[in-house]
């Protein structure tokens, strides 16, 4: 029997960068299932603050080259690579000069949310499948980590769909509790839509805050993880309403749960695990 392929798209993984539990979790799920016999590939934004030197990252000269079109903007992306050679993994980075080249992540010194957190999210999502499809190879499992990889689900959902890539993909959202207090530019929705979407594919992004990308990533989702003992009332409800499978938080590192979960999405057995 093939091993279960598996994607994880994330804003930060320790030890490369690390800002909230998001970033423990990230580094380790997937060696635990790569320790059970999962193929695991992972893809995180190169941001400034993270260490080229120390952390030995190459560029892949085969996966670079491409543009992302935002806003009617073309933007170059590079790819980089780096090892965990503990845990036998590659970490694949994307990077930008104009997105990612700064030395804070999503706030500048006088702690400022930037303006383009916006863009810079649309680029990294794009940037994401456009790099796995050029890896050539086709996830059975997509598991998005937090807000900046919201529009993930979307994308594979519509624009993706049909593409040999990922049309056999399903996607887990990971929901963690108030990721950022501010609000996205008010134009997010409407940069974030790829060819074969309309305004009605980004309408549940409209509020841009921290609720509104979680429930908007739920909404295209195949199954959802609470990533953190307490969401806002807001996702929790939508969740209760939208009937999906659910994995509920968990304290310990036991990642059994989430193994059971990839293995029933990806054999389309959708049964709630809450």
């Amino acid at each position: 029997m093939a091993k279960t392929k598996l994607l994880f798209i994330t804003h930060e993984m320790s030890p490369f960068l690390e800002l909230t539990k998001i970033s423990e979790i990230t580094r380790q799920l997937p060696q635990a299932m790569q320790d059970k016999g999962l193929e695991i590939r992972i893809l995180m934004p190169r941001f400034g603050n993270i260490n080229e030197r120390r952390n030995r990252l190459h560029e892949v000269i085969r996966l670079s080259g491409m543009n992302i079109i935002i806003d009617e903007n073309d933007n170059p992306l590079i790819i980089k690579v780096a090892s965990i050679p503990a845990a036998r993994m590659q970490v694949y980075f994307l990077d930008n000069e104009e997105y990612f080249q700064r030395k804070q992540v999503f706030r500048d010194n006088g702690n400022k949310f930037y303006a383009d957190n916006d863009e810079r999210t649309i680029f990294f999502c794009k940037g994401a499948l456009e790099t796995v499809k050029k890896l050539g190879w086709s996830p059975d499992v997509v598991h998005c980590h937090g807000w900046m990889s919201s529009l993930v689900p979307v994308y594979l959902k519509t624009t993706y769909k049909d593409d040999p890539t990922f049309k056999n993909a399903k996607v887990v959202y990971s929901a963690y509790n108030n990721c950022f207090t501010e609000k996205l530019s008010a134009d997010f929705p409407k940069k974030a839509i790829m060819n074969g979407m309309t305004a009605e594919h980004t309408e549940a992004f409209n509020a841009c805050d921290n609720d509104a990308l979680h429930i908007g990533a739920i909404s295209y989702s195949d199954a959802v993880v609470f990533g953190d003992a307490e969401v806002s009332a807001e996702v929790l409800k939508f969740v209760k309403s939208s009937q999906k499978p659910v994995l509920q938080y968990e304290s310990t590192s036991d990642y059994e749960n989430y193994y059971n979960l990839y293995e029933e999405i990806a054999n389309e057995e959708l049964v709630s695990l809450a």
